[in-house]
């Protein structure tokens, strides 16, 4: 069925929030006040004593839009408040559209804006105009309904297999936590316990700026450590003296830790590494003493306890920082025998890679679910949501 393109005007009105001054953003109040921020979470909310226009309020069941930086539709389900500038109160014309269509049409046509915008871009938005002009697909009310029908059945299927593979995630992650957790919570006979400073030399990294010539050894930043790997093929380069190389230089057991940033703690153990040094907002840790494997120590920095006082340890600005005499204040657990040592890394990795293949797996499948998602929605705005999709449905296809 081809599909009549409307001005989204045409079939509805969009009206702002209120922008708010500070002093106008209570801790308390009679009114919560909606803002982005909220708008797909429920952090940190500010409240109002306003009173304002109705138009200024929102309530159960009104549709929505936040069109600044996070954006996209939302049938609001939190009760009456106040809504912020960033977000559009959608009032439809029903005799042209169904509220549940023009939801699930927006939602698909977020990802189009995003597409449009170009994936470099981080701070996405549209203005009241550009959206207003929009040119969207609508067939009859009959149709609309027909669709909304489809998509919701389809939808709920696939938040229900999104939450279990979601639980499963959490149950696969929280299981080696449980095990690491055993591992470095023995206070038995053969244990010693000391600071990581008593058996480590820690160090900064080196300051400098990266290149991408290669003009010296590979400057090693914290971004460049992904999913507990480094591409070096893609790490920059930096000049450094022959006596500041000596220093800095990595080599295979050196653990690198981030100080500083959202990433604070994350750690990473080289092996085989290039010439390289470290940037200076990682800390270098070497295990000195032949008392400890590098690699019980890259374990111990997955556990609980070490996170614990990593967060516990936050400093400065709002990025939070952990420093170099704090790292090695920290108090370690471990056998004396380093073959006993070698016995749990060598446990601990095999866990580690049986978890890693299964983490691998669910999080596979909630990409496969995303994906299911849009191309439903693709074929549903572009005509063909075929009858046998609306059979599959109806039958819970989605596993």
């Amino acid at each position: 069925m081809a599909f009549e393109m409307k001005k989204l005007n045409d079939v509805c009105r969009l009206t702002n929030g209120r922008a708010y001054k500070k002093p106008e953003m209570l801790s308390e109040g009679k009114y919560p006040l909606l803002r982005v921020g909220n708008f797909f979470s429920n952090r940190a909310w500010y409240y109002s004593d306003l009173e304002l226009n109705e138009d200024k309020y929102c309530d159960n069941g009104d549709l929505l839009y936040a069109w600044s930086a996070s954006f996209g539709p939302r049938i609001w389900d939190g009760g009456k408040v106040i809504y912020h500038y960033h977000i559009w109160k959608i009032k439809i014309n029903e005799e042209l559209v169904d509220k549940g269509y023009l939801f699930h049409l927006l939602d698909w046509d977020t990802e189009q804006i995003k597409a449009e915008q170009g994936t470099g871009s981080t701070m996405i938005h549209v203005t009241k105009g550009s959206m207003e002009n929009r040119y969207l697909p609508f067939p009859p009310i009959p149709e609309q309904k027909r669709i909304v029908t489809i998509l919701d059945q389809a939808f709920a299927d696939i938040e229900q297999a999104r939450a279990k593979t979601e639980q499963n995630l959490k149950n696969a992650r929280e299981l080696f936590e449980s095990y690491l957790q055993q591992v470095f919570s023995q206070r038995s006979e053969g244990w010693v316990e000391t600071t990581l400073g008593n058996l480590s030399d820690i160090n900064y990294g080196y300051t400098e700026k990266a290149s991408f010539e290669a003009n010296g050894p590979h400057f090693l930043r914290i971004t460049d450590i992904q999913n507990n790997d480094v591409n070096w093929g893609k790490v920059p380069y930096c000049p450094i003296s022959k006596a500041d190389y000596a220093k800095h230089k990595l080599e295979t057991g050196d653990i690198v830790f981030a100080r500083t940033g959202a990433t604070t703690g994350k750690s990473y153990l080289l092996s085989n590494p290039p010439e390289a040094v470290a940037a200076s907002y990682l800390i270098r840790l070497r295990v000195k003493s032949d008392a400890l494997l590098p690699e019980f120590v890259k374990f111990f920095f997955q556990t609980k306890g070490y996170w614990d006082v990593v967060n516990a340890g936050m400093t400065g600005s709002a990025q939070g920082g952990f420093n170099a005499s704090k790292l090695a204040a920290m108090e370690i657990t471990y056998p004396d025998c380093r073959d006993t040592q070698r016995v749990f890394v060598d446990k601990l990795s095999l866990v580690a890679q049986e978890i890693e293949q299964i983490i691998s797996k669910y999080e596979k499948k909630l990409v496969v679910l995303d994906e299911l998602k849009k191309s439903i929605l693709q074929k549903a705005f572009s005509g063909e949501l075929s009858k046998t999709l609306e059979v599959d449905t109806n039958k819970g296809a989605v596993a």
